[in-house]
Formats: structure tokens, C-alpha cells, sequence
């Protein structure tokens, strides 16, 4: 992976990052349930997409 795909993949990570962070602080501040737990769902979502990332990173880094 050349290095600017690997800035592509930690821009990726930190934008999954904001995303699960902004998941959260809805969570928090709703009353509506079912959006709570919607938002719940794309937490998840979220994290095994930044996970999956990570991970790819990770791999690189031992090439």
C-alpha cells in the first residue's frame, strides 16, 4: 500500500471515529427509544468498520 492510500485509511479511521462519537452524544441527549436504538445499531456498525481498518493498518505496518 503506497502512503498515500495509508493516509486514505487513517483519514478513514478517524472518520469513522467522529461518527461513532457523534452515534453516542445522540444516544445520550434523545429521549425517543427507537432512535436510541438505532443509533445504537450504526455504533456497532461503526466500530467493526473502524475495526476492519484498524486492522488493514495493522497489516501493512508488518509487511
Amino acid at each position: 500500500m503506497t502512503q498515500k492510500e495509508l493516509l486514505y485509511v487513517e483519514d478513514a479511521v478517524e472518520h469513522e471515529t467522529n461518527t461513532i462519537d457523534i452515534c453516542n452524544y445522540i444516544i445520550e441527549t434523545v429521549d425517543d427509544e427507537e432512535l436510541a436504538s438505532f443509533m445504537k445499531k450504526e455504533v456497532k456498525k461503526h466500530e467493526s468498520i473502524k475495526q476492519k481498518l484498524i486492522e488493514k493498518l495493522e497489516e501493512c505496518s508488518n509487511e
